[in-house]
């Protein structure tokens, strides 16, 4: 195997696909885990920051009312506090008065200006808020001044810090969770290599079981109940094993007929011949002698040409694409030449043929194999029958198949040998059978006539009192699935 069809071959594998479906779905939780992480702590070490500088400007608060700070911009005490926090956090602090004009700037920038913005007016109206910018390393919070007594917002303060530690910390942080992201996925890809080959295991025992030099294909059942898949997958196999062991045994038993009926008539030609060739050896053979034994040859000539005529019927009825010609026809018409062609056969042996129609039949049907099935199934009923007896056939019609009967008066079949006489060279009576030339082929090329034409075939039979076989086929011939029979 070359090496593009050998990674062909670990692609398409179930090993292969279970362990990717593994590994997704544990190493994607690890890197969203590492992201989330990462998010969680900036997002509560931003809160802690901007909570930490709104209570100490809260603190101070009371401190600019109470020295009227926003009135005068004066007090020392104050520009201390405003100078400690601005240089705890490295920051910027600007106190802003109720008419939006910048009181105090600890950059001593923008002092006497005006400044309105968003988030300013949303502090006048009693609202802290805060606001990070991870792409400028920033923090920016906004606290309103509220006077205790009247309860009013008289100013504000905009403090700007940056997050330098923050990113630092991040950083760390992430180095820290990437070693341990590393040790998850090798430790993932790990267990999913081992979950993978553990879960496909069994599905290795079946094909293992399968292709086992000491397990006899045709023998053993195989056995996997890990998964209701491999229970399911053991149990198709078993049947298709016994299926294929019954058309062994099947095949066998018929090379097995198939010689044993052709070699019947060759012994019997072998040892007429021989026996005519040791009269003469001995002196002149009589007419009537040499005569007797050339027709007796002749007989079983005959029957070996009936044997191997009727086993080419069934080997090209057997093809998965038989030579099946489909035509419109008359089945009236045809059941009655088939029945004229068969009158005087029944007439030497005593036997009524009697045919009942109840309507008029077109159907669409192949006649060469039609016609063999019908005869063979009338011709049976005569071979069979007691004397003076009768062969009644029946036709009959609903709106999608049309139905053939032929009863007979005749010794009839035994139960236990009703479910065996479709098998080819099957015979219930040998002895018979071959005393009026039969083939033990007849029932089967009927059987598999019926089916090419998506029919059925039943057989209803009493031991002494006759049988029945009732034919069903399709009116208009499709390609389905053929009925049983």
């Amino acid at each position: 195997m070359n090496q593009s069809g050998r990674w062909k071959r670990i692609i398409n594998s179930m090993h292969f696909r279970v362990l990717i479906l593994l590994l997704v779905i544990g190493l994607v939780p690890v890197f969203l885990m590492k992201r989330g992480i990462l998010r969680g702590f900036e997002a509560q070490t931003v809160s802690m920051r901007a909570s930490m500088i709104r209570n100490q400007c809260s603190r101070l608060s009371a401190d600019i009312i109470d020295a009227g700070y926003l009135d005068s911009g004066s007090s020392d005490v104050v520009d201390k506090e405003l100078n400690q926090i601005a240089e705890l956090y490295s920051g910027r602090v600007i106190l802003v008065n109720g008419r939006f004009r910048i009181i105090r700037d600890t950059y001593s920038i923008d002092e006497g200006k005006t400044v309105i913005a968003k988030e300013l007016i949303e502090c006048f109206q009693g609202k802290d808020t805060d606001y990070y910018v991870a792409e400028n390393d920033f923090i920016e919070v906004v606290c309103p001044i509220t006077d205790d007594v009247t309860k009013n917002v008289v100013g504000a303060f905009i403090v700007s810090i940056p997050t330098t530690d923050i990113i630092l910390a991040r950083r760390n942080l992430s180095q820290s969770v990437l070693i341990i992201e590393i040790i998850m996925v090798l430790l993932i890809i790990v267990i999913s290599f081992y979950f993978s080959r553990l879960l496909v295991r069994p599905f290795g025992k079946v094909t293992a079981m399968m292709n086992s030099g000491g397990t006899d294909f045709l023998t053993d059942d195989i056995s996997i109940p890990d998964y209701t898949e491999t229970e399911l997958l053991s149990e198709a196999y078993n049947q298709m094993r016994h299926r294929l062991q019954a058309q062994e045994e099947s095949r066998q038993m018929f090379v097995s007929n198939v010689s044993h009926e052709l070699k019947t008539p060759m012994t019997s030609m072998k040892v007429l011949s021989d026996s005519l060739i040791q009269q003469a050896q001995m002196g002149e053979v009589p007419n009537e002698l040499y005569q007797e034994f050339m027709v007796d040859i002749g007989e079983e000539i005959d029957r070996e040409n009936k044997i191997i005529t009727d086993l080419l019927t069934l080997v090209k009825m057997d093809r998965h694409s038989p030579d099946i010609q489909i035509e419109e026809t008359n089945i009236n018409d045809l059941i009655g030449l088939i029945l004229k062609r068969l009158r005087p056969i029944a007439s030497r042996s005593g036997v009524e043929l009697a045919l009942e129609s109840y309507k008029p039949i077109i159907a669409q049907v192949d006649q060469t194999k039609f016609t063999l099935a019908i005869s063979n199934l009338v011709e049976n009923g005569i071979k069979y029958n007691k004397e003076n007896g009768w062969v009644h056939i029946s036709l009959n019609v609903d709106n999608t198949y049309f139905f053939v009967k032929v009863q007979d008066s005749g010794i009839g079949i035994p139960a236990e040998d009703q479910g065996q006489i479709f098998e080819r060279f099957y015979r219930v009576d040998k002895s018979h059978s071959r005393e009026i030339g039969g083939t033990g082929l007849g029932l089967a090329i009927t059987r598999q006539a019926v089916l090419m034409h998506h029919g059925a075939i039943r057989v209803y039979s009493r031991e002494g009192e006759g049988t029945t076989f009732t034919v069903r086929i399709p009116l208009k011939y499709s390609e389905q699935e053929t009925a049983e029979s």
